[in-house]
């Protein structure tokens, strides 16, 4: 199939639109839980579902987001051929997530998205990032640190096992605005002041 731009800005603009769905908010509603844009962290992600609304939400919630961005990242692999065209259609619903047009271009801070949309085009690279995240939250409990720890490998992995500047660009890029949004969870680590899954938030 030839990659036609109108076709790929299609896809883009689908992409964005499916990332803006905040799964976390819709899926709160429907339960009778409390909007997490009111409570624990206000952010609209599965850490702070699961923390407030517990376990079914927050999975949901993981699994919504993820789902959201697999679907745009595989959707390309299958339909496209031009790498630039594949990881623009990937990244979309990574900034929908961030900028989500439902909430006043506010969002939450895009991990869960951001892995399902690598697990859409690279298989392989998703399955070890989602290793890394999931390992570092194991040892630490630190549902940030892990997110850190498991992007700030992805272009060290990118580099490694799929060597492309498109690719590596993509994984810099998606690196960047994770750090970026997690700015304060970096500062309180720094302070010792971060929660921990399973607990509140500190004062």
């Amino acid at each position: 199939m030839m990659d036609l731009p109108g076709l790929t800005a299609l896809f883009v603009l689908i992409g964005y639109l499916l990332g803006g769905v905040p799964f976390g908010v819709v899926i709160s509603k429907a339960m009778g839980l409390p909007d997490p844009r009111t409570v624990g962290s206000k952010n609209v992600g599965f850490t702070n579902v699961l923390r407030v609304s517990g376990k079914p939400a927050g999975i949901l919630t993981l699994i919504g987001d993820m789902g959201k961005g697999w679907v745009m990242g595989f959707a390309a692999t299958q339909l496209l051929q031009d790498e630039w065209a594949i990881l623009l259609v990937a990244l979309a619903p990574f900034l929908g997530h961030l900028f989500s047009p439902f909430l006043k271009f506010k969002g939450g801070k895009g991990v869960a998205t951001a892995l399902g949309s690598v697990l859409g085009v690279a298989p392989l690279i998703g399955l070890l990032l989602l290793v890394a995240w999931i390992g570092s939250v194991a040892i630490s409990r630190y549902s940030s640190g892990g997110a850190l720890t498991a992007f700030g490998l992805f272009p060290i992995i990118a580099a490694l096992a799929r060597p492309t500047g498109p690719f590596i660009l993509f994984s810099l890029l998606v690196t960047g605005l994770i750090v970026i949004k997690h700015k304060g969870n970096i500062e309180r680590l720094w302070k010792g002041t971060e929660s921990k899954m399973g607990q509140g938030r500190p004062g």
